[in-house]
């Protein structure tokens, strides 16, 4: 790799970093082009060389963030010999990238729904895809084994992430009175029984 393309690696780290820092520090109202580049030093014409935009460098982030999430899920899940295990060790481990990176939960969780995604949708989807299509194919022969009652892929997901992320998004929040040890603790056996075939 050249020198060149070493310092322009740099300067995007530097810009995701600091992007992720102003979102938890400010919240989305902070989160602006020129906290961003004011917290990395970086200009705003450096920035937009590299994501094109504001959006674009937002988005960049949130496609960090999921893989980072989602690798954690999908190591997890590979360690997992059964599919009541597999539940467990998802919703662990969902739980577990909450608390131990709050920063990256957080901007996952508030910006899901956000406005600067949606001209990225696509990436974001790409991005996702080979992640949610690994979990797909454990799962997969549980449910042709009969471990796993017959629905779409899309249910499964819904059952098995649906409830860690809405425990997340309310232990973020700090609104609610939401312990994630004890929702590991109880989550997983509560989620298994909608999936079991049993």
């Amino acid at each position: 790799m050249s020198p060149k393309q070493q310092r322009g690696e740099a300067t995007v780290e530097r810009l995701l970093t600091a992007a992720l820092r102003v979102f938890a520090e400010s919240g989305r109202q902070g989160f602006t082009v020129n906290a961003v580049s004011a917290a990395s030093g970086v200009s705003l014409g450096s920035l937009y060389h590299h994501f094109g935009s504001f959006d674009g460098l937002a988005a960049a982030l949130y496609i960090r963030c999921t893989e980072r999430l989602c690798g954690e899920v999908v190591t997890a899940l590979a360690r997992a010999r059964t599919a009541r295990t597999g539940v467990r060790a998802v919703i662990s481990a969902y739980l577990r990238f909450t608390e131990e990176h709050p920063d990256a939960a957080l901007f996952l969780h508030a910006s899901a729904c956000s406005g600067y995604l949606v001209a990225h949708a696509d990436r974001i989807r790409e991005a996702r895809e080979p992640l949610l299509a690994a979990i797909g194919a454990w799962m997969r022969p549980r449910v042709e084994a009969g471990e796993i009652a017959p629905m779409p892929g899309p249910v499964i997901e819904a059952l098995v992430i649906g409830p860690a992320a809405e425990t997340a998004r309310r232990w973020l929040a700090r609104t609610h009175d939401v312990d994630l040890a004890e929702a590991a603790r109880i989550l997983p056996d509560r989620v298994w029984r909608s999936l079991s075939a049993e």
